[in-house]
């Protein structure tokens, strides 16, 4: 007979999958997005993205309160893998495959995340790179000492400066 807390168990994977599944979709379309800088498209999915913030803090609310009872009845409450080990065998096997599927999404979801901050920060390099040869006229300046700028060996914005 199932307890409350293996159906919330159940549960709690089955939303967690689904916002896991939609976080993929959201960092997916923001890849595309920043290679095709799209600017607006970047804003409308941020606020996407805040929504679905939400709900993995909703998650992560459930998970807490669900281990503390099953702490309480006197099972394993570490971490929800070793709940999903105190089950009767029949449910741990499909718990333990939904515990499975969302940890190998989440490793997804940190590799796409970082792929995306790295894009923004390369970004982010050239643009600097970029108003600092407008900025000086593409002209070197020298680190140290008071001595004229070094003449670059050529200019990217105005040659004839």
């Amino acid at each position: 007979m199932k307890t409350s807390w293996e159906s919330e168990l159940a549960e709690l994977l089955n939303d967690l999958l689904a916002v896991q599944d939609d976080l993929l979709a959201i960092l997916t379309k923001k890849c595309e997005l920043l290679a095709n800088c799209d600017a607006d498209g970047l804003a409308a999915v941020g606020q996407q993205e805040e929504e679905l913030v939400e709900s993995l803090k909703e998650c992560l609310a459930r998970r807490e309160a669900l281990l503390a009872r099953a702490r309480l009845d006197g099972f394993p409450a570490g971490n929800i893998q070793a709940l999903a080990g105190a089950l009767p065998r029949e449910q741990r096997k499909a718990i333990r495959e939904q515990v499975k599927l969302a940890g190998s999404r989440a490793r997804l979801l940190k590799h796409l995340s970082l792929t995306n901050w790295v894009v923004v920060q390369r970004t982010l390099i050239h643009l600097s790179q970029l108003l600092e040869i407008i900025a000086t006229g593409g002209r070197l300046k020298p680190t140290y000492g008071r001595e004229e700028p070094i003449g670059a060996s050529g200019s990217l914005v105005d040659k004839a400066a």
